[in-house]
C-alpha cells in the first residue's frame, strides 16, 4: 500500500503539538464526560502550565495532536505510549476534546490514521489499550477498527459509587493488514 501522507486522513490529520494548543486543551479540564472517558485517574482539570508540557517528546510515545483539514481545528490527541522497541508493542490513546466533533466519526478516524501510523512506520507488532466498560462508542469504535477483546479488570474504575470494568483490547498487525485487503 502506498501512502500518500502519513498523517493526513480524509476529515483529519495528525498533527505536532502548537503553544496555542495548551489553552484549548485546557478547557477540556472543564468537560466532566470527556475526563471521564478519557482516563481512569481522577477528573482534575490540568492547569495551564502542565498543559503546556502534555505531549512532550518521549523515546517511549509518540504523541500527535488531531486537526480537521478543513480548517485546522484542534479537536483532540492520540498517542501511541508506553512502546516496548523490543517486543515491538504499545498502547492507544485517543481522546475528542471538543464536544461538537463527538460521535461523529473523527475518533474512529483518528484511530485508523494512528494505528497506520504504529504498523507502518513505527514497525508495532501489537497495539493494545483498555477502555472504561461504560464507554461503549468507543468499544464499538475499536471493534470496527479490528482490535479483539483480550480480557478485562474487573471492578477496576469506581464512579458515582459504581464500579466498572476496565476492557482489554488488542490488535496484531496481521490482523490490521489483511483488514485492508477486504
Amino acid at each position: 500500500m502506498k501512502i500518500e501522507n502519513l498523517f493526513y486522513g480524509e476529515r483529519i490529520k495528525l498533527a505536532a503539538v502548537r503553544e496555542e494548543d495548551a489553552e484549548v486543551m485546557f478547557k477540556w479540564g472543564e468537560d466532566a464526560k470527556y475526563l471521564r472517558n478519557v482516563d481512569t485517574d481522577l477528573a482534575i482539570p490540568y492547569t495551564l502550565k502542565q498543559m503546556e508540557s502534555e505531549g512532550s517528546p518521549n523515546s517511549n510515545e509518540v504523541y500527535f495532536r488531531l486537526r480537521t483539514l478543513a480548517d485546522d481545528v484542534l479537536i483532540g490527541f492520540v498517542a501511541i505510549h508506553g512502546i516496548e522497541w523490543n517486543n515491538r508493542c504499545g498502547q492507544l490513546a485517543v481522546g475528542i476534546g471538543t464536544s461538537d466533533y463527538r460521535g461523529k466519526g473523527f475518533g474512529a478516524e483518528a484511530v485508523r490514521l494512528i494505528l497506520r501510523y504504529a504498523f507502518y512506520e513505527l514497525n508495532l507488532n501489537r497495539v493494545g489499550l483498555d477502555v472504561i466498560e461504560y464507554n461503549t462508542q468507543a468499544i464499538r469504535t475499536y471493534e470496527k477498527a479490528g482490535f479483539q477483546l483480550e480480557g478485562r479488570v474487573r471492578s477496576a474504575v469506581l464512579r458515582d459509587g459504581h464500579n466498572y470494568d476496565r476492557i482489554m483490547m488488542g490488535i496484531l498487525y496481521s490482523e490490521w493488514s489483511s483488514s485492508l485487503q477486504v
